[in-house]
């Protein structure tokens, strides 16, 4: 099973949302909570090439991008080979 980290806020919608969709998968992931711990923040970003919003979803160390492309990925297909590679 793949390696998956989720960058998140405890009152972001669509953090939650990401986690459910991978919940629902039955995929485990490590959860980073940035609010309030500005170096976890910056970490994000930085490997996120600047991106602030949350979530921002890894997969294997690739930057996979928020929920949005979390369900891109999931629409097309795509989510279920990655999280078994």
């Amino acid at each position: 099973m793949a390696r998956i980290e989720i960058y998140t806020t405890p009152l972001c919608g669509f953090c939650h949302a990401a986690k459910r969709l991978l919940t629902n998968k039955d995929a485990s992931y490590a959860e980073i909570d940035v609010s309030g711990d500005p170096e976890r923040r910056q970490e994000m970003m930085k490997r996120a090439n600047g991106r602030h919003t949350v979530p921002q979803i890894f997969i294997d160390d690739a930057h996979v991008g928020g929920f949005d492309d979390l369900s891109a990925l999931e629409r097309d297909g795509k989510l279920d080979p990655m999280l078994q590679a």
